[in-house]
């Protein structure tokens, strides 16, 4: 096995599956990359069984197919601290599986381990199959994945989960505190399913997607999906369990809403939770006429803030308390200048929105559990 690539080009395919490579100690060879030389191609596998990711990339200069295991971290290292210099990569053909790593006038030795050891990547079949634009996806990701829960005995609440349809694609995250629907209707299915992706290979996307604008082919049966794009494919294996029914917990009269400066209240939860108790982030809204007071406290220490914003606002007078932490966060992932609060009573969710968003395709809705003043 033996061919020469750049070394900033296979280090920048390495770096974009290394978020996976495993570490279990009952399956060391989990630590390796896979390598995979066929004719002109190079294919790189990464794995911890529950996500398989794989690059492609096309080689100008190769001598022997083969397939080899190889330390990940090791290798990583090696490149990173290299300039984009042509590498020659071979391996031993005595069968001893050691690596050699030519770079100008550097020689490196490493011992890889059998490929044929390497776990496959399961075989999808009987597949549904659409195809949706990166940015899309990608913004779907990043609107719900922070909402995603880490209750280990909820392993469901633990994903995103993904409700498609001929109308449209739904994306939803709780972890039982908060809540957010992401719905596209420039997107569809063409039958409804639904499924729940677990959080790493979507971050793995999300990272992946930000800067692309490509097609992604998503793939999906009863256990797997597959997301193809560029030269990489992510295969990772569904959430098993039945997602909690969010429609029901979303309030659908609210009498009271708000509307304020998205950034002037995002910035005065941030200064005012900083006076706040540190285990249960409560600050509390008090809504009277045209004027937002914020107010947090801790007694132990005899720390308070209050502040005064102006807003806008229709429903009688009312006072209610949330999570700072929550409500900040929701903020964060809202990009119009003004966002919405809907509110009922003080014991009920609020219900955040987009003001004057410029997508027309796009409804997002963040649901917020209030929590009791003391």
């Amino acid at each position: 096995m033996k061919f020469i690539v750049s070394s900033n080009v296979l280090l920048k395919n390495l770096q974009a599956i290394s978020g996976v490579v495993g570490s279990s100690s009952a399956l060391p060879i989990l630590e390796n990359f896979l390598f995979e030389l066929d004719d002109t191609t190079l294919h790189v596998t990464a794995s911890d069984l529950e996500t398989t990711m794989t690059v492609t990339i096309p080689l100008s200069m190769t001598e022997e197919g083969g397939m080899i295991a190889v330390p990940a971290k090791m290798l990583l290292e090696t490149l990173k601290t290299l300039p984009d210099i042509p590498i020659t990569f071979s391996v031993n053909p005595d069968g001893d599986r050691i690596i050699e790593l030519q770079t100008g006038e550097g020689k490196f030795k490493l011992a890889g381990q059998d490929g044929e050891s390497f776990p496959k990547p399961p075989l999808l079949e009987d597949t549904t199959s659409l195809n949706v634009d990166s940015f899309l996806l990608a913004t779907a990701i990043s609107k719900t994945l922070f909402a995603t829960g880490s209750d280990e005995l909820r392993p469901a609440m633990s994903g995103v989960f993904c409700d498609f349809s001929p109308d449209d694609l739904t994306f939803v995250a709780t972890d039982a505190h908060k809540l957010v629907r992401y719905r596209r209707s420039d997107a569809k299915a063409e039958s409804s399913v639904s499924f729940i992706l677990p959080r790493k290979p979507l971050n793995q996307l999300k990272n992946l997607l930000v800067a692309e604008d490509v097609p992604v082919k998503v793939e999906y049966n009863e256990t797997n999906a597959s997301f193809t794009f560029r030269n990489v494919l992510l295969i990772c294996r569904l959430i098993e369990g039945r997602y909690p029914n969010y429609e029901a917990v979303i309030p659908r009269d609210n009498p009271n809403k708000l509307v304020v400066d998205r950034l002037t209240l995002l910035n005065t939860i941030r200064r005012v939770s900083i006076f706040a108790n540190q285990s249960t982030h409560q600050v509390r809204l008090s809504i009277t006429g045209q004027e937002l007071l914020l107010a947090s406290e801790d007694i132990d220490f005899a720390n308070e803030a209050r502040e005064r914003i102006s807003c806008s606002y229709e429903g009688e007078d009312l006072e209610i308390g949330f999570n700072s932490r929550f409500l900040a966060e929701m903020l964060d992932n809202i990009d119009t200048d003004e966002a919405s609060l809907e509110m009922s009573e003080p014991d009920r969710a609020g219900i955040l929105r987009p003001v004057n968003s410029e997508n027309e395709n796009e409804d997002i809705l963040m649901l917020v559990m209030p929590v009791m003043l003391s």
